[in-house]
């Protein structure tokens, strides 16, 4: 039976390795390619530190999937009038795991929680086979605007 647990800093080091193996699918990166030190120190940084909710999927003891749910307060708008939006990513399930609405049922508890905080947007980059399931959820595409890149 698969478990859906919200990960704290007792899970940090599964945590770790579920991202990491996404991190290797996502880039096309073999399993001798070794990440960079300042990476990997960062996102353990973040996840124990950081404004944000991830996410795992377990199957026994074995982690298999992964969500992550950043919050990000920017100054009040109209269209946002509490400046409270949050990104949804790391959205992963293992290949031998995947199509089994695991990953459906992680993002719908994440969308839960972002309304409960009171969050007016939630944003995400989807590769082309993602796309799908964030459709059904209720995510329409959009284009970027503008980036500055410091």
């Amino acid at each position: 039976m698969i478990e859906i647990i919200k990960a704290d800093n007792s899970n940090i080091e599964e945590l770790m390795s579920i991202r990491l193996e996404m991190l290797k699918i996502v880039n096309n990166m073999s399993d001798e390619d070794k990440f960079d030190k300042v990476l990997v120190e960062s996102s353990r940084e973040y996840f124990l530190n950081g404004n944000q909710t991830t996410l795992l999927a377990k199957d026994g003891e074995k982690i298999i999937a992964c969500a992550s749910i950043s919050y990000i307060l920017l100054m009040p708008t109209f269209s946002h009038p509490t400046g409270k939006r949050a990104h949804l990513m790391n959205v992963y399930t293992n290949k031998a795991y995947r199509h089994q609405g695991i990953a459906k049922k992680m993002v719908r508890q994440l969308i839960a929680e972002a309304k409960e905080k009171g969050c007016t947007e939630i944003s995400l980059d989807a590769r082309p086979d993602g796309k799908p399931l964030y459709k059904v959820l209720g995510f329409t595409e959009n284009k970027e605007g503008m980036v500055l890149e410091l």
